[in-house]
């Protein structure tokens, strides 16, 4: 991993998954919200949930995320210091997700939700970026989310389906994730992060998703031999193959996995020839950051300099936005940057490679 920042591209971001603690403190404290800490040291110590041991409890530390935003202001400062957290680590084009539904507790509509957030990024104007609209898959308001989020194109790009895995299958919105594919947004849902491979499966086959949300759980579909793939069954196969985009992100799936760093599949997935990207999840419950992400796969999984730049490169391929920007993207700000830092990859963007 070169010293310099490299540009990255970031697909799997949650809004209230990567608040500054000092920002929870000061809205926590205009909202009347308690907190289990009032220090931003502390805070982040607890919010940290590298040994949650489970998605469950990983996604407990949300509640007090989401309690402070539900205002306007609330929204649109936190959606602006994402945006400038992400320009400082290096990240030129982010999809940033979030459930709109679970922000109007006070009042807001989901509209006013949205226009929010839309507000905040903004002021930004060195992030490119793309909304992704979640609905929550164990609640039954996803038809809701899709006519949001079909309002709201083409600042929103994407629905997705997040929240408890186990138990909630993604077809039981099949209503939902059909018409906002009929209008032509995209679909990456959550799956394969804690259900295993049938979760993927119903994901691709069932529900007809561009892209999967972790999907890390498809190794449990491949034969392992010295911490390498050997054999893919077949829906590993098919996803191999398809060229589908798995959305991995290595430090939430350690915390919610109980893995040991170097145990984690994502070097064996991108060696077999999965369509892997690099994404943080939740930067502020894995206390971490896309270029730490890259960082973590170029040191433990050996990752090199062609690798990280092919990684990138599926990222922006697999971004839902148009083609203007990722040609803009590639040739201007991405391919630049790599080739100084000695990669192999070429000035121009070719569409399909």
């Amino acid at each position: 991993m070169p010293e310099v920042l490299l540009p990255s591209v970031l697909l799997h971001d949650h809004l209230d998954g990567g608040l500054r603690p000092q920002t929870v403190i000061e809205l926590a404290a205009a909202a009347g919200h308690p907190l289990p800490a009032d220090d931003a040291q502390s805070l982040a110590a607890y919010f940290d949930q590298k040994r949650s041991g489970s998605l469950e409890r990983y996604l407990e530390a949300f509640t007090h995320t989401i309690a402070v935003m539900q205002t306007r202001t609330a929204l649109t400062r936190v959606a602006r210091e994402a945006a400038e957290d992400l320009v400082e680590d290096g990240v030129v084009y982010a999809e940033i997700r979030f459930a709109p539904l679970l922000h109007t507790r006070r009042g807001l509509t989901s509209d006013e939700v949205v226009e929010a957030v839309v507000d905040g990024l903004r002021e930004v104007p060195e992030l490119a970026w793309g909304l992704i609209l979640c609905a929550i898959r164990s609640d039954r308001d996803s038809d809701r989310v899709a006519e949001l989020a079909i309002r709201h194109s083409p600042r929103v790009v994407a629905f997705d389906l997040a929240g408890p895995e186990k138990g909630h299958p993604p077809e039981l919105h099949l209503p939902a994730i059909r018409r906002v594919k009929e209008y032509g947004l995209g679909v990456t849902l959550h799956a394969g992060e804690a259900a295993g491979p049938a979760s993927i499966a119903s994901a691709l086959l069932r529900c007809g998703a561009d892209r999967i949300g972790h999907g890390v759980d498809v190794v449990e579909d491949c034969v392992m031999e010295s911490g390498e793939i050997r054999a893919v069954g077949r829906l590993a196969g098919l996803v191999r193959d398809r060229r589908v985009p798995l959305e991995i992100c290595p430090s939430s799936n350690l915390a919610t996995k109980r893995w040991a760093a170097e145990e984690h599949p994502v070097g064996a997935l991108h060696r077999a020839g999965f369509t892997v990207t690099i994404n943080t999840d939740n930067r502020l419950m894995s206390a971490t950051r896309q270029s730490a992400e890259l960082e973590l796969v170029a040191r433990r999984h050996g990752f090199g300099i062609d690798d990280l730049a092919l990684v990138t490169r599926r990222s922006l391929a697999a971004a839902f936005c148009p083609e203007p920007l990722r040609r803009e993207l590639w040739e201007n700000r991405i391919a630049p940057a790599y080739r100084k830092a000695g990669a192999s990859v070429s000035p121009r963007w070719v569409p399909d490679c």
